[in-house]
This record gives structure tokens, sequence and C-alpha cells, in this order.
């Protein structure tokens, strides 16, 4: 049976669920339709128990667009979709974290999630639309989950916001935010804005909430329509006796190492060696207890004997000591109160041959961070569904695993490396250069060289920090800080610059970047349900505070971009020819243009427009290439004086000299030298380079061709007049 349910958010934007026509052998299968966007979603999880000594969640959401739903073929030398593209890999990301803490907790079964863009009007994104298909297959499926989640993009334009704004209302909108969440909390926001305040950011989260409240009662009416029963469901029971027996075996210890100020080293192996010693007390206590009849009766038991589990059981109280020292003591492991960031280095300049490069160290978080510089033809070529424009600026972010002092395999980027990248990519463009100020392509990397803690938010410093050494005209520089949340109930407790463990044991990781002006990225994962809006104000408002504190830090090291750029990066030099004038400059198959490249080692660039940018790490190399170009596209001037090339030699008669590219003119013999010249090869010689003054220009009656007339010796006493110019 087809069941479908529509909805209008307002201002002709209307959403339709569908289920019941395609993909009916899935767990679940939904359509979403807004405009002429289409997705299909499409779940599954196994029914087969998962193992006992699995202690996570086995979840799989892809998101793919489909080039025939634009009607487009995709680029490249493979004419079918292949490996995902980056707009894939963080859409994707976007669905998984909103998602992922809605299966109830225990649920550990494998789960894969497909969403298939099916049909693009270009205009209408689908990665918000794909959240909202996920969770509604989800929902009419009879797999368990908590409750409906919704995802919506908030834009604004002319001081009104948008609930899910058209590609073309975005380029007007001063902020980007896709918001996650169930009709009771907010659990996903990822975005980009212009300086926007704390409070304006608050009022464009509760805007997006409100419709997320409309489509997630949607869902419900549909999930109620299709009316299948969940498949039962019960998570692992630990005996009482086990959690009794480890806590009172470690909860002391782990109490009073919580509250020594150890480095991340130091307290690792004091955690493991607790950890060690409990399993192999507990074990040997109940080896000793449980007889092989009570085993046998209750299978539950051998739990007790299952360091998997005892290591479970630990890892809970570890998590419960230290939540309980925050919220009581206002104490963190390391020894800080709530709001204090940890000691920041800054050195710039540390990579001699980059066009920028800083090392940035906050507590044992480092990044260290380059900056290269390129033309246009370094720009990435971007081919997506809604966007085929070339990418200027792009921050590639790294994470090798003996930054957190691990051996692990080097392959492909990862879906975490391209987000990091990404949140910290968006935070420093909105704050960089228009192509006119600064017509470069800018790409940053950041090297993770040290874990604990917000790595990506030292990229957004770091990269802030290279670029101004580098001398990129930054608008103002940006800082960023990553927040936690301890709750429990009533009590909460917001934590700055939040470590490696209070990120893995706390209730939210909120990252917010800016300037002293305002908010331009922020990234947001909750893992609990009811997040109040006064803690999110609070977190805000803490926020600010942190991410001043570090500006503080970095203005001190650099307080504004250097003036002079990299001593070794390009300099782009612009100049505007005649239109018709680029083929001339190109010449026949690029010859005229490559041997310019060669002879002054500059690159060029033309625009249609006739804009000929000139990039030369050498002010020489500059110049002669802006001297060619001018000299290829200037017309002969009688009274002109030129240094040119002998190309033939005549003895009786003269030189022909080209004194402008693909131009000849005839010195004639008597015009040399003001002595007798008897033969000229005695004066000069093919390939020489010689000043000639054009003397005279007329038309030769007999084949109607343009001679010029050019004489040495008239220029012996002078020099060279502006505007002359050296051909290659």
């Amino acid at each position: 049976m087809i069941i479908t349910k529509e909805i209008d958010l307002g201002l002709g934007k209307t959403i339709s669920i569908e289920t019941g026509r395609m993909a009916k052998q899935a767990d679940g299968a939904t359509v979403v339709r807004m405009g002429d966007t289409m997705v299909i979603a499409t779940v599954v999880s196994s029914r087969k128990a998962p193992s006992v000594n699995q202690d996570f969640f086995p979840l799989q959401v892809e998101y793919r667009e489909k080039y025939y739903a634009a009607g487009k073929f995709p680029g490249g030398f493979f004419k079918r979709e292949a490996r995902p593209s980056e707009k894939e890999i963080l859409s994707a990301r976007l669905i998984d974290r909103a998602l992922r803490p809605l299966f109830p907790d225990g649920y550990y079964h494998e789960t894969q999630v497909i969403i298939n863009v099916i049909s693009s009007d270009q205009q209408n994104d689908a990665d918000v639309l794909g959240g909202l298909a996920a969770s509604a297959a989800i929902m009419v499926s009879d797999i368990p989950f908590a409750n409906a989640m919704s995802e919506v993009r908030v834009g604004r334009s002319g001081g009104m916001f948008v609930i899910n704004p058209t590609i073309d209302e975005l380029e007007n909108s001063d902020l980007d935010i896709s918001i996650g969440g169930t009709a009771d909390t907010i659990c996903m926001l990822e975005g980009e804005m212009q300086e926007i305040s704390e409070a304006e950011m608050l009022e464009a989260i509760k805007f997006g909430h409100e419709a997320i409240k409309k489509l997630c009662r949607l869902q419900d009416e549909l999930a109620a329509a299709v009316a299948k029963p969940k498949r039962p469901f019960t998570p692992l029971q630990v005996p009482s006796e086990l959690t009794g027996f480890v806590k009172n075996a470690c909860e002391s210890r782990l109490k009073e190492l919580a509250y020594k100020p150890l480095a991340k080293e130091e307290r690792a192996d004091e955690t493991k060696a607790i950890y060690g010693e409990t399993v192999q007390q507990t074990i040997e206590h109940f080896s000793a207890a449980l007889t092989a009849e009570e085993l046998a009766a209750d299978s539950s038991k051998a739990l007790c004997l299952n360091e998997h589990i005892i290591e479970e059981e630990i890892h809970s109280i570890e998590k419960k000591v230290m939540r309980r020292m925050i919220l009581d003591d206002g104490k963190r492991l390391d020894g800080r109160n709530l709001e204090q960031v940890r000691p920041i280095t800054i050195d710039l300049g540390v990579l001699p041959r980059a066009h920028g490069s800083a090392l940035f160290t906050r507590g044992e978080t480092q990044a260290l961070v380059a900056v290269t510089l390129g033309t246009k033809k370094d720009a990435q070529s971007v081919d997506t569904l809604t966007n085929n424009n070339d990418k200027r600026f792009m921050l590639h972010y790294n994470f090798p695993p003996f930054s957190v002092g691990e051996v692990g395999r080097l392959g492909s980027t990862g879906r975490r490396e391209i987000g990091h990248g990404n949140l910290a990519e968006r935070a420093i463009r909105m704050v960089a250069p228009g192509e006119q100020e600064f017509p470069y392509t800018v790409r940053i990397v950041s090297e993770i060289l040290e874990s604990n803690g917000s790595s990506s938010m030292a990229s957004v410093c770091g990269g802030t920090l290279a670029l101004m050494d580098g001398g990129v005209p930054l608008k103002k520089p940006v800082s960023g800080i990553a927040m936690g949340l301890i709750k429990d109930g009533e009590e909460y407790a917001v934590l700055s610059d939040i470590l490696g463990n209070e990120d893995h044991l706390g209730d939210m990781d909120f990252k917010v970047t800016g300037t002293r002006e305002g908010i331009t990225a922020c990234q947001m994962d909750i893992k609990i349900d009811g997040l109040d809006y006064h803690i999110l104000e609070n977190a805000l408002a803490q926020a600010k505070r942190g991410r001043f504190h570090i500006l503080d830090k970095m203005e001190e090291a650099i307080p504004t971009a250097r003036e002079e750029l990299a001593t070794y990066a390009p300099r782009l030099t612009s100049i505007q020819v005649p239109v018709e004038s680029i083929g001339l400059i190109i010449g026949k198959g690029g010859e005229t243009i490559r041997s310019i490249t060669e002879e002054t080692g500059a690159e060029i660039n033309i625009d249609d427009d006739g804009t000929v940018t000139i990039a030369c790490s050498n002010n020489d190399g500059t110049k002669a290439a802006v001297e060619i170009i001018k000299a290829l596209i200037a017309k002969p001037e009688v009274g002109t004086i030129y240094v040119g090339k002998v190309r033939d030699v005549r003895d009786e008669l003269g030189a022909f000299v080209e004194f402008i590219p693909k131009t000849d003119g005839l010195v004639h013999i008597s015009e040399i030298s003001k002595e007798r010249v008897a033969k000229v090869s005695d004066h000069l010689k093919v390939g020489d380079r010689i000043k000639v003054k054009l003397v005279d220009i007329r038309k030769d009656p007999r084949t109607g061709k343009t001679r010029f007339a050019l004489s040495m010796k008239a220029v012996e006493d002078e020099p060279v007049t502006e505007g002359a110019g050296e051909n290659s």
C-alpha cells in the first residue's frame, strides 16, 4: 500500500514523504520530495544477534548523488559514479551524527542506511532532505528507534529567516546552518555564518526547531498509518553482583586518580593498571564463587567471568566518577576549572619554503599548519549536482595515528578528517579576502602532530596564523574553541576547551569559531535528549569568552598580517589586453604562451574579458613577461625604439629584424652604422638582439604588404623610450 504525507513549511516550500512504492524488500524505505528534488532512503538492520563482546553500534550511513538526477554525466574519464565526493561524505556525516544517538542503548545490530538523490532541480539541496528520509525510513520499519528525527537548513535574507533556502537564496544569506533534532531537542548543528551574534544564532536554531517539530509529527503520522510492529529487543543485562563487586574493587582508586592532574600518557598508564588489576581480581573472585551448576542454571552468570564485560563495568564507573567530580567540585581531569583554557604557545614561520606557516600548541594538542599560494590553474574543479564552480580556498586536515601515540594504517583520507577539515575551512573562509583583492588560490594544510581534544579548533587557529604569517590579508583573525557538557538531571556544567576524555565521557561536543565581532562557523553533537536552550545560551556565552582569550594569545604573536608575501610565494600581476589580442598571446596550439613561460619562468592565465594574470616568484620574470605581452599586442609606431632579434642577414642588402613578435622590418645596410658598412655579416649575425628605431611604414604597391624600415644608427646615442618592448 502506498502512503503519502505532505506538509507546507511556508513560502511555497512543500515537502512530501511517500512509502510503499519503492524498495519494498528493505526493512524500511521512503521517498522525500521538495520541488523537483527527490531522495530515496532505505534501512536494513541485521537480525543476527551481536557478540556479547561488542561495545559499539555498527551503523553505516551512505549518501550518494546520482548524476542522472540532474540530467548530467559524471565528470572525468569514467562515466559512472564511483567513490563518494567530499560533498557526499559531509552529507552522510550530517545524517549519521543526528541519527546515531536516537537508537536504543545497547542496540548493536549491524544497520545500514543508504540515501540516494534520484532527482535534482539544482535549487533545493538534497542533504537535509536525506536526513528526513532516513529517519522516516527507520520510523516505518520494525527497527527500534527512540523517536523521529528531522533535519532542516536555515538561511537568512533581508533580515528574515528561511527554512530550506534554495541555492539562489543562499547566495544572499548571511548564514547557512544545518540543524538536526527531534520534537523535543536539538541533537546536531553544523554551519557557517558571517560574524553573527550568539543571540542571532540562538534565534536561528529556535526557528529551525519549529520546522523540525512539524516534520517529526508528519513522520509520526506516517508511521502510525503503516502500523508496523517493532521487533523485540532486550539489551544485555549484567548481573547486579558483578556491578557491585567491580564498584567496590575500583571506585575509590578511580576517584583518587581522577583528582590527580596528570598528563595524557601518565593518566592512560595508571588507568590501564587499575583496569588490569580489577579484571584479574574480579575473575579470580567469581571463578571461586560460581559453581558449574550455577553457571549452567543461569547463563548470565558467565558474564561475571567475561573480561570485556568487566572492562565495560569499570568504564561505566570511571565515567560516573569523572562526571561527579566536575558537577560536585568544578574540577577537571587536568586540574583546570570549568572555563580555563589550556596553555597556548605559537611559533610562526617554522617552514622556510612554505608560503606561510605556524605551529599552534594548546595543552597536548598541536597543529603544524602550512599555506600554499597558487594561481587559478591550481583551483580545484568541483563537479556536483548543484555546484560546478572552481574552488579557490581549501583547508586539508590530516590526523596520523602517531598524534595519539598509536600505530595505525595510513590509507585514504577518512570521513572524520574530511569533516574536521571542512569545519575549519568554513570558519576561515568567511574572513578570507575576495578574488578581486587577492586573486590567489589558497591551500591550507593542517598536520595534527599531537591530539588531546579539539584538533579541528587548533587547525582554525593555526590556519589563521599561517595565513597572516604568509601575508594573506585576512579581514580579521579567527579562533575556535570546543565546549563540552556534563548533565545529570537538573545539574549541569559547561566545559571550555575539552580534553579527549571529556569529549568521550561527556554529553556534548560544541565547536564554535569566530572573530571578535561574531561567529563564523559551528558544529555541535549531543549525546542526550532534552538540551535546554538556556544551557545552549550559557555555552555560547562561555565559548565567546574562551574564543576571545585565544584571540588575545594569537594577536600577541602576530597582530596583523605581514605586509609582504612570503619570499617564495608567487607574485601576481594583472594587465588588461584587448579581447581580440587573446589569440595572439596564446598563439597557435598555445605555442606563444608556452614560449613566454619557458623564457621568463612566469605562469600566465588569461580570462575571457582580456585580464592577463602573471604569476612568478621573482620580479624580473614578471617584468619580462609583461614586456613580452605588451610587445606582442603593440602596434608599430614610427619613432619608437625597440629591442629586436636578427632573423636573417643579407650581406649586400641589410638585416631582417623581428622588432615586435611576428613582425619583421628591414635594417638597410646604410642604416646599420654611421660608418660605411661593406658587408652586413661583419656587424650582425642571426640571433643578435639589437636596438632599432622604426623610421618608416609603407605599403608595397606591388604586393600590398606593409613594409617596416628600421634604423640602428638612429638610436646609437638614444635610450629606449617608454613602451618599447623586447620580444621572445
